[in-house]
């Protein structure tokens, strides 16, 4: 099962990003190369497993960032925080493993070193957006050579960005729906699995937290 590690996502017959993907920028809000990044890595997930979106709970994603790619990891997969089937592992690194509960299979997409670089100048143009400090000539390249980095990312050959591997990490189980106890400090209704035992008093995470603190 090679055959989706060739070729240029792009379509080069009109020289625009695919449908999908500007589903994902309309998701996300902007185009930036985080984005492009999460939705090849989805991608090339969707197609190791043989999968297609799912509805429900029929595929998982765990994703080890909180960076922009997840935004396309759920647009494209139908992983969510709602539904349970998105698992978020904060370990800082652009690594997402897709697992199918039909064939119980996993795939690992890991970012490559180098594979995508940012010179200092688009850097330093970027802390002066963040600071609010760019006249608006700096944005407008700022923003060009934004798009311009992430459809380099949908154009490189997938084995140039990522290393992909089978996974044998299990499958975790299925979102829980359990009844509601009250907080012994706030009141407020909160799932009977996340209460915390203080002092002998059943607590939210947030009051326990306060309670400790």
């Amino acid at each position: 099962m090679v055959s989706f590690f060739r070729g240029s996502i792009m379509n080069e017959s009109q020289g625009k990003a695919p449908d999908d993907f500007n589903r994902c920028a309309d998701f996300h809000g902007h185009v930036c190369p985080g984005l492009a990044i999460g939705y090849r890595a989805a991608k090339a997930g969707l197609a190791w497993l043989q999968e297609h979106r799912a509805p429900d709970e029929e595929l998982v994603a765990l994703v080890e960032t909180d960076a922009c790619g997840v935004d396309a990891v759920q647009v494209l997969t139908g992983c969510t925080f709602g539904k349970g089937n998105l698992v978020y592992k904060d370990y800082g690194k652009q690594v997402y493993t897709f697992l199918g509960r039909r064939t119980g299979k996993g795939v690992r997409v890991a970012l490559k070193d180098g594979a995508v670089e940012m010179s200092d100048a688009h850097r330093n143009l970027m802390q002066k957006i963040r600071e609010d400090t760019a006249t608006e000539a700096e944005r407008e390249t700022f923003w060009a050579n934004h798009r311009k980095a992430s459809y380099d990312v949908l154009e490189k050959p997938l084995e140039d960005l990522f290393t992909v591997q089978a996974s044998d990490t299990r499958l975790p189980g299925k979102a829980k729906i359990e009844p509601s106890v009250l907080c012994s400090v706030c009141g407020e209704p909160t799932m009977r699995s996340k209460m915390v035992e203080v002092s002998g008093r059943n607590l939210c995470r947030e009051c326990a937290e306060k309670a400790r603190g």
